[in-house]
């Protein structure tokens, strides 16, 4: 999971506008162009910007936490927590502010007090509850004969797993979607006055809820991952407060937009290659091939953070000057022909040894099972529910939400 970078707009727009909507061209456009070519786009700080178009260079970029940085520098990890205690009590909540915008000492820290919790056996325990809130969604809209695929499913399964999970109570979702949406959506410069304010609002909905939710499991902890976050201790360590309030948040947005996204974005490429959607419905042993497939056909992510070059290095041919700064374009490694055998073909019996859908390296995404494992119970039960799921609106008609990282459906109508 990633978040937008702070990039100047302007000239810029249609160049988002074009990954947002139809990326795949573009991003073969830029592999015909090299590895590693230079971004159309300029940061606030007018840094030179690079972009890795193919997959083994992204792999060395994702690798070298030492020479390609994301946030700020290791070392200082204790002094700096105690003054963002002191600081940050009103302070808006981001991401950027969690383990994801970290590296060295202060990721591996978070890192691995989170993963005290969030461990492989907890999340293969979480299947039945899955399965039944899938099987429930279904019973829902099963009578209608239609439904909205992304607002009656893609997103209700995620976030109903996430939020029984951290222990967010259901009538709060509302504040959750419009804050993480906020979070994940692009601003540009031809935004008006009530855009904008309609965004803060959401913001300081979602950073007063996130305060209460937290502020509630100290007092009464109960069994969910927020009162085991607040309590973990490693060493005499534990999470600082807002450490916590940017892990939960991050817990969040990543636990339901990406899993979401994924289920909605997978639902149209099986729509558009009907051949593959029938083989699925006829074998559904084939879902956790075909989802792996799906991930890297049209994952979710569509780039990385910015890193930071910490030295001046070579990497597909390009001279990277220290400063500079290294985005890894995630789905178009996913689609490199040197990689992959027709690599912008769906191929659902795909064999495949290695997709960065969910980033690789020390930032690989902590979520990954939990999102494979959502995957699976979704398309395995809206195929075997619903055996004549068809689209119900004309392809013309979809809409894309998201910004320079994270794409989404805004919806996906569908009939049975």
């Amino acid at each position: 999971m990633a978040m937008q970078p702070d990039f100047a707009t302007g000239p810029a727009t249609s160049f988002f506008g074009e990954m947002l909507n139809n990326p795949l061209p573009l991003f073969a456009q830029l592999r015909s162009m090299g590895a590693v070519v230079p971004a159309p786009f300029s940061t606030s700080g007018q840094r030179k910007v690079w972009m890795v178009t193919r997959m083994e260079e992204a792999l060395q970029v994702l690798k070298d936490s030492e020479s390609f940085a994301i946030g700020r520098a290791e070392g200082n990890a204790q002094p700096q927590r105690k003054e963002e205690t002191a600081q940050t009590a009103s302070a808006p909540l981001t991401i950027s502010n969690s383990m994801l915008n970290m590296d060295g000492l202060d990721h591996k820290r978070l890192r691995g007090l989170v993963s005290k919790v969030f461990t492989p056996k907890y999340i293969q325990n979480l299947r039945p509850n899955i399965q039944q809130i899938a099987d429930t969604l279904i019973d829902r809209v099963e009578p209608q004969g239609s439904m909205e695929l992304v607002e009656d499913f893609a997103f209700l399964l995620p976030i109903n797993v996430i939020s029984n999970m951290l222990g967010v109570p259901h009538d709060n979702w509302d504040v959750l979607r419009e804050g993480s949406r906020v979070m994940v959506s692009s601003v540009h410069d031809e935004q008006d006055a009530q855009v904008v304010s309609e965004r803060k609002n959401k913001m300081a909905a979602y950073n007063k809820y996130i305060r209460q939710l937290i502020a509630e499991k100290r007092r009464q902890p109960q069994d969910d991952l927020i009162s085991q976050l607040v309590q973990i201790e490693d060493a005499g360590d534990r999470l600082s407060e807002p450490e916590l309030l940017a892990m939960v948040s991050l817990l969040i947005v990543a636990g339901h937009e990406t899993t979401s996204n994924l289920i909605g974005t997978g639902m149209l490429t099986l729509f558009n290659h009907p051949e593959y959607l029938a083989k699925l419905k006829a074998n559904l042993s084939l879902v956790p091939t075909a989802v792996e497939e799906l991930l890297r056909f049209t994952g979710p992510v569509l780039a990385t953070l910015p890193r930071r070059a910490t030295r001046d290095v070579e990497i597909g041919g390009q001279h990277i000057a220290q400063g500079d700064l290294v985005i890894s374009l995630l789905t178009s490694a996913n689609h490199d022909e040197s990689h992959f055998t027709n690599a912008d073909d769906l191929d659902l019996a795909r064999k495949i040894d290695r997709h960065l859908a969910f980033g690789y390296g020390i930032h690989i995404c902590l979520g990954a099972p939990l999102a494979r494992l959502e995957g699976d119970i979704a398309f395995t039960t809206l195929l075997r529910r619903l055996p004549n799921l068809r689209m119900n609106a004309p392809r013309e008609s979809i809409t894309w939400y998201g910004g320079f990282n994270v794409r989404g459906l805004t919806s996906l109508p569908v009939a049975f």
